[in-house]
């Protein structure tokens, strides 16, 4: 019995104890650790130039499209043109966090590379880097760099300083700084020790950079050296951070190039629609115009200018044109409503609209696409104006407006076109068609294939014939 009790016993604690709740609580299984900011890094590894503008456009671009936290600008650059450090500024003025701005000097930021810096919120330097020596200079092609006249200098050295001065001042540098990095007659004196004398330009090492001044004291320039560009990371976020590098595609590079020869390509376009309207039918002319416009369109698409409804309203504007010219010939509206929709769609693709999507560009948008649109306008009528003259006088010409067999003329026996014996020099008809200037005239014996001298000609508008060449019968209009 006591073996039974105590049987039972045991087995009443040891059930108590598996059923009681216990005295510490079990450790939940670790979470991953929360994301940390998306920060973009692009790349400023050359002259600055309308490539790197594209590829800045785009990486700003994503970086607002992802909500990124922040943009770290990795410079490694000579410099380069200051209209295209205008529109890096313009561009980088466009991110909403214009805290979360930085610039890591990797190496060097001279010249424009150090106003692209100034529109950032903090700069950092590796260890023996260096920037400034930002001054204005005129580049002679194939002769570099050369002395500029002294009132072009001041000039230039004026509105750089305002640029950059506005830049830093709105970043909250030391405006006095890049002064002196612009304007030699400036100097720089900082807690009373000359950094650089008046009528030297100045440039900075890293540690000149990060030189404390003023109370309560802050660095220069520089907010610190950093080994690398990770260590720049990690101060900005120390936790996980998702990094995107931006890097140029292919596509961007063809598209760079594309978007600088807009104007030849618009002028090519328009002298091959010319010699299309100048020849019957639908021939290699016209598929040459079609495809330089929309090469023209793809560049502008790839480069970031411009989105696929350009295309698409300059497709609709040609369609009206040809409406105009082939279907409706006589119908002002259509081919009017046509060259304005072109030509929107022309400049537009030209137009950096982002990130507002206005459908009227600005002013100061639309001075750069009207420059390039006037200088291919200029060429195409250059080339319009020599092939008015030279070109209906080639036998090209004649090769490519007549055809071999044409419905509208009588055949012979042997199916082939019967030649025009009862037309002389001189005989006078009527024209049957519009002559584009091919087309087909009636001198009394039935529809002839005729030419004109590459006049546009009503049908039913009198024509004479002023001269036969094998079976090209060439008329003008009557007097």
């Amino acid at each position: 019995m006591k073996h039974l009790i105590g049987i039972i016993l045991w087995f009443v604690t040891v059930s108590g104890l598996a059923g009681a709740e216990p005295d510490t609580v079990s450790a939940a299984p670790a979470s991953a650790p929360a994301p940390g900011k998306t920060i973009y890094v692009i790349p400023v590894r050359e002259d600055v130039s309308a490539a790197l503008v594209y590829l800045v456009r785009r990486g700003v671009k994503e970086a607002i499209d992802a909500n990124a936290d922040a943009i770290i600008l990795d410079l490694d650059t000579n410099g380069g043109r200051v209209d295209c450090t205008e529109q890096i500024i313009a561009i980088l003025n466009n991110f909403p966090h214009q805290d979360q701005l930085y610039a890591y000097v990797n190496t060097k930021a001279f010249s424009a590379g150090a106003f692209i810096a100034s529109a950032t919120r903090e700069i950092y330097m590796a260890p023996g880097s260096v920037i400034g020596a930002a001054a204005p200079i005129m580049l002679v092609p194939g002769g570099g760099a050369q002395e500029m006249p002294r009132t072009v200098e001041e000039k230039m050295t004026s509105a750089a300083r305002a640029l950059v001065r506005a830049t830093a001042q709105r970043q909250g540098h030391n405006a006095a700084v890049f002064d002196a990095m612009v304007d030699k007659d400036q100097g720089l004196t900082v807690n009373g020790e000359e950094i650089v004398p008046a009528g030297k330009i100045l440039t900075l090492t890293n540690l000149e950079a990060e030189t404390p001044y003023g109370a309560p004291p802050r660095n220069l320039l520089s907010a610190g050296t950093k080994a690398n560009l990770d260590a720049v990371i990690a101060t900005i976020e120390s936790g996980n951070a998702r990094v995107v590098n931006v890097e140029p595609t292919g596509f961007e590079q063809l598209a760079r190039l594309i978007v600088l020869c807009s104007p030849l390509l618009l002028a090519g376009a328009l002298l091959c629609g010319y010699i299309e309207f100048k020849t019957p039918g639908f021939g290699v002319f016209g598929i040459a115009a079609l495809t330089l416009a929309a090469v023209y369109f793809f560049g502008h698409y790839v480069a970031g200018l411009s989105g696929y409804e350009n295309a698409v309203i300059f497709i609709v504007g040609v369609a009206l044109i040809v409406t105009e010219l082939f279907i409706l010939p006589g119908h002002v509206l259509p081919g009017v409503l046509g060259a304005g929709l072109a030509l929107y769609a022309l400049l537009r693709a030209m137009v950096d609209q982002y990130p507002t999507d206005a459908v009227l560009p600005t002013l100061p948008q639309l001075e750069l696409p009207l420059y390039k649109m006037g200088v291919a306008l200029v060429i195409g009528a250059a080339g319009i104006i020599a092939l008015a003259g030279i070109f209906p006088k080639t036998p090209l010409y004649g090769a490519l407006v007549l055809t071999k067999v044409n419905p509208r003329r009588p055949a012979g026996a042997d199916g082939q076109p019967a030649e025009c014996v009862n037309v002389s020099v001189g005989a006078r008809g009527r024209a049957l068609t519009m002559l584009r200037p091919a087309g087909t005239a009636d001198f009394g014996d039935g529809p002839v294939d005729v030419l004109t001298q590459g006049d546009f000609i009503q049908a039913g508008v009198s024509v004479s014939v002023v001269r036969i060449e094998g079976p090209t019968v060439i008329v003008e209009a009557a007097v």
